[in-house]
């Protein structure tokens, strides 16, 4: 089972869950949890999961695949293999200026690194780390105004892609927050056992508080006076999250980017079809990792039907569940481009810093090159529903 506590850790990591464990080991309990865990009772986190290891290749020998290429292109950028570091929110939490050592490893990789709007490294930091500017992820904020600033921040920092995350008109119930008392009302019994669970981990105590300072929102700092703690952020998402958002908002957004724009949170093929009609470059299929609405379908299970709805208008994208090349592989071969993974960049910059983020992302690209080569294909480019088995043949 791939979520069990307690797997096994040799001398050294050998596969994304490796970097789970350790980051599980190194990281307060609270923040692991809180990059971990998913929405309510966290059913479509793990059938985000488990409905990939369900998806079986085809294994086709007898063919010459001496060559086996990475490179695709997405949204007129070219990529050294179909992988893209997801947004993730507070990943600067996780270890000493987190998003720049991910985004210097995406970097090496000639992968994107996309920064998040809720990130601690604010974006001129993270574009001053790469060679190649980050793409940029926003929310439609109740303040537009302040969200029209954010666009404009990120378009100095040359950013090439805005990623749109359009899921969160409310917010999921994250239980595993909540029993950690990191959001919610809380009694000052909860509060003293958050301290102590942070107190309990010094090696994250020098890393992170220490030496990643300053510790702020760092594209919020405008708007999150207070600083860093849940509460403040709780406060800010409760104050500019926007229910009344709908598609005719894209038009808004339009006027004020003039780079590719991405929607992140499509799980419906008439949804697929209402992005593409807005006139959006691109658009994710994802259900935020499966911490927004429990019971709706795993990524895998819905990405076929939008692939199909929309053609090749628009670049279909996949994010949910990723943790091996193989289900890289997987995920192109039911229709995606290229594939976003979040958590498993978040427990390798936990557990070894850029480091640990290119080692991870080598594991990804040595099982895509031995995908490649045992279903007879050359380049990830050719991937199709033909290289998944069907008992039908």
């Amino acid at each position: 089972m791939r979520y069990a506590h307690d797997r096994p850790l040799g001398l050294a990591p050998a596969s994304v869950l490796d970097y789970r464990e350790l980051a599980r080991r190194r990281l307060p309990r609270q923040l692991f949890d809180y990059v971990d865990g998913g929405a309510y009772e966290e059913a479509t986190m793990r059938a985000n999961v488990s409905d990939l290891e369900k998806i079986l290749l085809r294994q086709v020998v007898m063919r010459d695949v001496t060559v086996r290429e990475q490179h695709c292109e997405v949204l007129g950028e070219k990529l050294d293999m179909p992988v893209i570091l997801a947004p993730v929110g507070l990943a600067g939490m996780f270890a000493r200026r987190a998003e720049v050592q991910a985004a210097r490893a995406a970097d090496k990789a000639g992968i994107p690194f996309v920064e998040s709007t809720v990130s601690i490294c604010g974006i001129e930091e993270v574009a001053a780390a790469k060679s190649t500017p980050p793409w940029f992820q926003l929310y439609v904020m109740r303040d537009r105004s302040f969200a029209e600033g954010l666009m404009a921040k990120a378009e100095e920092a040359g950013a090439p892609v805005l990623v749109l995350t359009i899921d969160l008109p409310v917010l999921g119930a994250r239980h595993r927050d909540t029993r950690n008392a990191t959001v919610g009302q809380f009694s000052k019994w909860a509060k003293f056992r958050r301290t102590l669970d942070l107190l309990s981990h010094p090696g994250w105590l020098v890393d992170v508080p220490v030496r990643g300072k300053p510790l702020t929102f760092g594209n919020l700092a405008k708007a999150v006076p207070g600083g860093r703690t849940p509460e403040d952020f709780k406060a800010w998402v409760d104050s500019q999250f926007d229910p009344s958002v709908t598609w005719e908002d894209i038009a808004w957004v339009r006027e004020h980017w003039k780079g590719k724009i991405v929607v992140k949170g499509v799980l419906d093929p008439e949804d697929g079809r209402r992005a593409r009609d807005a006139g959006v470059d691109g658009l994710i299929v994802s259900n935020h990792g499966g911490r927004q609405l429990d019971s709706v379908p795993s990524t895998a299970v819905a990405l076929p039907g939008i692939a199909e709805a929309v053609g090749d208008e628009i670049d279909v994208l996949s994010d949910g569940g990723v943790r091996t090349g193989l289900d890289v592989v997987k995920m192109m071969s039911l229709g995606a481009k290229a594939v976003l993974i979040g958590r498993a960049w978040a427990w390798a910059v936990a557990a070894g810093g850029e480091e640990g983020v290119s080692e991870m992302l080598g594991f990804l690209k040595g099982d895509i090159d031995t995908a490649l080569g045992l279903t007879g294909c050359n380049s990830v480019t050719e991937l199709d529903s033909s290289a998944l088995y069907s008992p039908a043949g």
